[in-house]
């Protein structure tokens, strides 16, 4: 048997979005071993049913315990407001880590500011979003941006064709006078310059 010191850390996204917080994990803690689950077959996991993101999380996590895990990144914003709560009562002696829409550094960025939240419509829809929303209604306007096709663009390798921008374009007009942009889905930062060039740069 492994010492639990030396096991691995389980990483999973509903695709390669995940990849952005693997990347970081590295940066922060060079040390570790991670085994990478991205579920590509499954994506996008932001306009399924909560039930269905959740059965394919506790899939995700049978599969990296099967390789001795110590601790399991849920790297998807969407299955952690579906699924996080009910891992965390399954495995009750497992380190399980979820994500959650960088909404307070957002707000605390500009007084009184227009924060853009773009999310998949699942995330935005779930009360763990909206609890999470309403802690800081009073000190900003938040948009909720759902933006629904975005992941399949990243899955399939599209980070700045014209038609990603034109996407986005329609997509962000409405909100072009937003103060912060949140990228609240682990694929949205692969598109993080298209939509940089859309909103300008004092977004």
């Amino acid at each position: 048997m492994t010492n639990k010191k030396d096991a691995p850390i389980g990483v999973f996204d509903s695709g390669m979005g995940g990849i952005s917080v693997l990347r970081e994990l590295v940066k922060i803690m060079p040390n570790e071993d991670y085994i990478f689950f991205g579920d590509s077959a499954n994506a996008p996991y932001g306009i399924k049913t909560v039930e269905e993101v959740q059965k394919l999380s506790f899939e995700k996590v049978e599969h990296l315990l099967s390789y001795n895990c110590k601790a399991i990144v849920v790297a998807c914003n969407t299955a952690t407001s579906a699924a996080i709560k009910e891992l965390r009562a399954a495995y009750p002696d497992l380190i399980i880590v979820g994500l959650e829409p960088a909404l307070k550094p957002a707000v605390e960025h500009k007084k009184d500011s227009k924060v853009g939240v773009m999310a998949t419509p699942l995330t935005l829809k779930e009360k763990k979003f909206n609890d999470l929303m309403n802690k800081y209604v009073t000190k900003a306007d938040i948009r909720k941006i759902p933006a629904p096709d975005l992941v399949e663009f990243i899955e399939s390798g599209d980070v700045d064709s014209p038609e990603l921008e034109t996407y986005l374009q329609k997509l962000l007009s409405p909100y072009k006078d937003s103060d912060s942009i949140v990228l609240s889905c682990t694929h949205f930062p692969f598109a993080k310059k298209v939509i940089q060039k859309i909103m300008g740069d004092d977004t």
